[in-house]
């Protein structure tokens, strides 16, 4: 979709994006990213950080910040796919 979407005006690109189908796999597409980067950061913070105390907080603001982007970008689909 997106390599197909390259180079196209503004116009197509919304009317594409703006398909419940498109935007459909978009959501899936951004909870198995967000789902990756939590993961991957929780693994790097457990690695790399020895106290317990700074290690919870974290990881707590590790989900936190990955609950957020989530919300961000499934908005941002949501209102193109309903034309807001």
């Amino acid at each position: 979709i997106v390599v197909n979407l390259t180079g196209k005006d503004y116009a197509t690109v919304r009317a594409t994006l703006g398909h419940p189908l498109v935007a459909l796999i978009f959501l899936m597409l951004v909870f198995t990213i967000v789902s990756h980067m939590r993961i991957g950061m929780q693994v790097i913070i457990e690695d790399y950080v020895h106290d317990e105390i700074p290690k919870l907080f974290l990881l707590m603001l590790n989900t936190f910040f990955s609950i957020a982007v989530g919300l961000a970008c499934a908005l941002a689909i949501l209102k193109l796919s309903f034309g807001a």
